[in-house]
């Protein structure tokens, strides 16, 4: 039984680690956040919008509860925030500058529910998906979903001219 025991102690130490890596990406510690429309300009000139998904990530479970009792909250503070203050990059208006934005979403959270209990904010699902979008404001042309595409039809061939108005004749031309 102690042979048992001393045995199991290394393997126990070498899962250890790997338990510890598991708590860092907790479920339990994401909260998902409502999406977030940043209106992105330049030069004073509305050019759309950035459609924003994001999560917070608490340090704790318990933490996460608190964050979700305080969602309206830090909502109001980042929609206030990304009004305020631009959120694209220098060199290009219609993109997100998310590091910078990141920076400023975490801060404003954490006001609102304490600066220890949030961890980070994720952008989409932090791996491919950034969950920023652009949305012109006005478009060049209305973006078709995949199975729209399939069923497209020709566009109907242009009416023909309608003919040219008759002058309507004289009632008393002859008196």
């Amino acid at each position: 039984m102690l042979r048992g025991f001393i045995l199991s102690v290394p393997l126990a130490l070498a899962v250890a680690p790997a338990l510890g890596a598991d708590k860092a990406v907790d479920p339990g510690t994401k909260v998902e956040m409502p999406f977030l429309i940043a209106p992105m300009s330049k030069d004073g000139k509305l050019l759309g919008y950035a459609y924003i998904s994001s999560r917070l990530v608490a340090s704790s479970q318990s933490a996460a509860l608190v964050i979700r009792d305080k969602i309206a909250f830090i909502q109001d503070a980042f929609v206030r925030d990304v009004n305020a203050a631009p959120v694209a990059t220098a060199s290009d208006p219609t993109a997100v500058d998310a590091k910078a934005l990141s920076d400023r979403l975490v801060a404003d959270a954490r006001r609102v529910v304490g600066a220890s209990r949030v961890a980070q904010i994720i952008f989409g699902d932090g791996a491919k998906d950034t969950g920023i979008k652009f949305a012109p404001l006005h478009p060049i042309e209305t973006p078709m979903r995949a199975d729209q595409m399939d069923q497209t039809t020709p566009p109907p061939a242009p009416a023909a001219p309608a003919a040219p108005a008759q002058p309507a004749p004289a009632a008393n031309a002859a008196h």
